[in-house]
């Protein structure tokens, strides 16, 4: 399946600019930008470089303003938006196609009865990109000429730098761009190109996604070279940004290499038995190279391992959202060699049985503010473990999540404690550590002090884990069976028969809350319930539907129905109001995933809970094209927001559909 689109999405402005695309290399490194071509965040960039993988995420390349003379006429194939209003030139009416070949974005101009292809891709394992230039149809000979824009920063700041002097130095075939005394040299590089230095900065782009995220919504970069040739049909230019002085300036093989390894992801997902020999809808190819674009690699004490960035463009590797994904990402994709490393790196960095929550970007000691990612943790285990029967690895880490159950009986950080009635409390003021953990300064917005019930739940699921653990490794097993059937009699306490479904959070500061939200739908999805569950059939009945009817949507859960008092239908404005918003009724799609698994557990009709995943396919055509956002407003349409690529979304998509085929 080819995501295409023609004249009327791309000649669009308000069509093409408010679709993206994205390329990354494994290590943390991405471009990304809208197909118009038109800069409208801060993230948007040719090589935004992973300088201390997979973290220090720095724009060095924005953008290439591509100039064509041809038949005595010129072409300018880029737009901006700048500060004074102005749109121009309005080059993006130039786009005859923009399609996905694979995760490679792909535009086609037409320029007179010429045709010239633009691909951009990023070389695996380093931080360099490709964009190469191709002549397919033409009468006579073309010129192309790239004014290279550059930068140096984080990326997720602005730039005001007019008085801001780079060292821009010629070397071969190329130039070499210093920011400052320090900085990671760069590089700029095309065979056969005539090459001219410059230093001139371009101020005022106006980025309109940042304006309406109430973000500061002006940038400036600075042009730092020409590359000019001429091209007869069938030629190429391959335009090389690099951190590395020296890598290929062959596009072809360069493209064969991404090519050769998407094939191999493909190949991976169709050899999965869970898959091999049945009719699976194309569109899902996408999302199994989607998927691998959030692996990444972490070294951990100098030895390679591997984590998963939660999302682009702005986050990191998050604990929680590594374990959630990661059976998704790596089981369901039929690629446990990738699971294997990421659990060994993270049990690195298990401390007081916890897992950490994110890595920060300047690589400091991690942050343990969060009482699920270590639950989702042993589930990540018995997911690998299930699909592998790898004992050895079950074996190293047995003893640490032993621990983690120690840590929890006796009480670890922020009064995370198991309680007399066998359910986990967790919780003191101004901290947030379960996934609804939005945080404005001391403004904790859903704090769930006291038993939220998805932790519960997630106890349980990690106690019937380490039981069976224990089992396949001739290990006491009895303590983990008495303290999970002492969570499955304490569980019941959750039930609000008044509501005819569960109460959110038990035992907090104001009581008992009965907020309907998503997170008692774990009380029936997880996988190791399957033989002791916490809840009647007739219970898990009355939850699936009504989650089904106050907070299912076409692409995943409302994270609080639409009748509560707070609820917030739509996610935008300043960071005050869209992080006050962020849990207050938001579309969130991970958690489609566990809907569709409790849906399918409860009526056992795989065709009707595949339903509900149909319409992630429709979203592949919008926001970021080929992945999944991480959230979208909760009233219709359900316009996208948030991360336009999300390890979760897309992880629990394939994960869903793998339990309905």
């Amino acid at each position: 399946m080819i995501l295409k689109f023609g004249r009327d999405i791309c000649g669009n402005l308000a069509n093409a600019e408010q679709r993206e695309w994205l390329v990354t290399n494994g290590i943390g490194g991405y471009a990304c930008g809208s197909i118009s071509g038109v800069l409208t965040r801060h993230y948007h960039g040719l090589l935004v470089a992973a300088l201390k993988p997979p973290l220090e995420r720095t724009l060095l390349l924005t953008k290439l303003d591509e100039q064509v003379g041809y038949a005595g006429n010129d072409y300018s194939l880029y737009t901006d938006r700048w500060a004074d209003g102005t749109v121009g030139p309005q080059r993006y009416r130039l786009i005859e196609q923009f399609y996905l070949e694979g995760t490679i974005p792909v535009w086609v101009f037409a320029c007179g009865d010429a045709l010239i292809e633009k691909r951009v891709w990023m070389e695996q394992g380093a931080n360099t990109t490709y964009i190469r230039y191709t002549l397919k149809r033409a009468s006579q000979p073309l010129s192309l000429s790239l004014k290279a824009l550059v930068n140096y920063r984080n990326h997720h700041g602005n730039t005001q730098g007019s008085d801001w002097q780079m060292q821009v130095n010629d070397r071969p075939e190329g130039v070499e761009i210093r920011a400052f005394e320090g900085a990671t040299p760069f590089h700029l590089m095309a065979t056969a190109a005539k090459v001219s230095c410059a230093h001139t900065w371009y101020q005022g782009y106006t980025l309109a996604t940042e304006q309406y995220r109430g973000i500061h919504p002006y940038d400036d970069h600075l042009h730092v070279a020409k590359f000019e040739i001429d091209l007869t049909v069938g030629q190429s230019l391959t335009l090389v940004a690099s951190t590395r002085p020296d890598p290929s300036l062959d596009g072809a093989a360069a493209l064969e290499r991404q090519r050769s390894h998407e094939q191999a992801l493909i190949g991976y997902w169709y050899a999965n038995p869970q898959v091999s020999g049945k009719e699976i809808p194309l569109w899902l190819e996408h999302l199994v190279l989607a998927a691998d674009q959030f692996i990444v690699d972490r070294a951990v004490a100098g030895q390679p391992g591997k984590t998963v960035i939660a999302g682009y463009p702005w986050f990191g590797d998050w604990g929680r959202d590594t374990m959630i994904a990661l059976p998704g990402l790596a089981i369901a994709t039929n690629r446990p060699d990738i699971a294997q490393p990421i659990l060994r790196t993270f049990a690195q960095y298990l401390d007081r049985g916890m897992l950490p929550n994110l890595f920060p970007e300047a690589g400091e000691t991690p942050e343990y503010n969060t009482v699920d990612a270590i639950l989702w943790y042993f589930e990540a285990i018995r997911a690998y473990f299930e699909a592998t029967q790898d004992r050895t690895l079950l074996a190293e880490l047995f003893p640490v999540l032993a621990e983690v159950i120690d840590w929890h009986q006796k009480g670890t950080r922020y009064n995370i404690h198991l309680d007399t009635d066998g359910l986990i409390y967790a919780g003191e003021p101004g901290v947030q550590l379960t996934w609804m953990d939005a945080k404005i300064g001391d403004w904790v917005v859903t704090p769930r002090i006291g038993k939220p019930i998805e932790i519960s739940a997630l106890w349980y699921n990690a106690l019937l884990s380490m039981t069976r653990f224990a089992q396949q490794l001739g290990k006491p097993a009895d303590l983990y069976q008495q303290l999970a059937d002492q969570t499955r009699q304490g569980f019941q306490r959750f039930w609000n028969p008044a509501q005819g479904y569960c109460y959110d959070v038990l035992d907090g500061p104001a009581g008992d809350d009965a907020s309907l939200r998503p997170n008692q739908i774990f009380a029936v999805s997880l996988s190791a319930m399957k033989s002791s569950e916490l809840l009647s059939s007739e219970q898990q009945k009355q939850i699936v539907d009504v989650v089904a009817q106050a907070l299912a949507t076409s692409y995943g859960l409302r994270s609080l129905a639409p009748a509560h008092a707070d609820y917030k239908g739509h996610y935008g404005g300043d960071p005050l109001t869209r992080d006050g918003a962020y849990h207050q009724g938001p579309v969130w799609g991970w958690l489609i995933g566990p809907f569709v698994q409790a849906h399918l557990k409860v009526y056992k009709d795989p065709a009707t809970a595949r339903s509900f995943l149909d319409p992630m396919a429709d979203h592949l055509r919008s926001g970021c094209i080929g992945t999944l956002s991480e959230i979208f407003d909760g009233d219709p349409p359900h316009q996208s927001r948030g991360a336009f690529a999300q390890a979760w979304s897309v992880a629990e998509v394939l994960r869903a559909y793998g339990l309905t085929i």
